[in-house]
């Protein structure tokens, strides 16, 4: 339940169906390192980065409209990063390559739309909207 209420179940590494372990859950306490949530169970649905901290009450903090049904435990990297980004589905249209974070591709790139990717090193998470926002 919210505010870390209710029963408690500690996952030390991926689980494809929380609902196994309990009915629900609507607060979340990361201890280390960084995860992946997901509404629905077997890594499906929309997905929520976490970090190390304390989640009262997730849902209403990323607007969620489900509870955590899966969760996967992002490895750490210590390597380079690059992939290329395609203004279309398949790799096609306009390519760059990226090596560094970036707050904005239509700022950086004049990019309207990032259609298709190619992750060659590391671990990347997309935004929807510029400067690390929306979902």
């Amino acid at each position: 339940d919210r505010n870390f209420q209710g029963r408690s179940y500690e996952c030390m590494g991926d689980c494809a169906d929380m609902h196994s372990y309990m009915s629900r859950c609507h607060s979340c306490r990361v201890e280390s390192g960084c995860w992946m949530m997901y509404d629905h169970p077997n890594y499906m649905g929309n997905q929520y980065f976490f970090r190390r901290g304390e989640y009262a009450d997730y849902m209403s903090m990323f607007g969620m409209s489900n509870c955590i049904r899966s969760c996967r435990m992002i490895p750490m990297y210590r390597g380079s990063y690059r992939m290329r980004i395609y203004e279309r589905e398949n790799f096609m249209g306009q390519m760059y390559e990226m090596m560094d974070d970036c707050d904005s591709i239509m700022d950086r790139y004049r990019m309207s739309h990032c259609q298709s990717c190619h992750i060659m090193d590391g671990h990347w998470i997309f935004y929807e909207q510029p400067h690390y926002r929306g979902r």
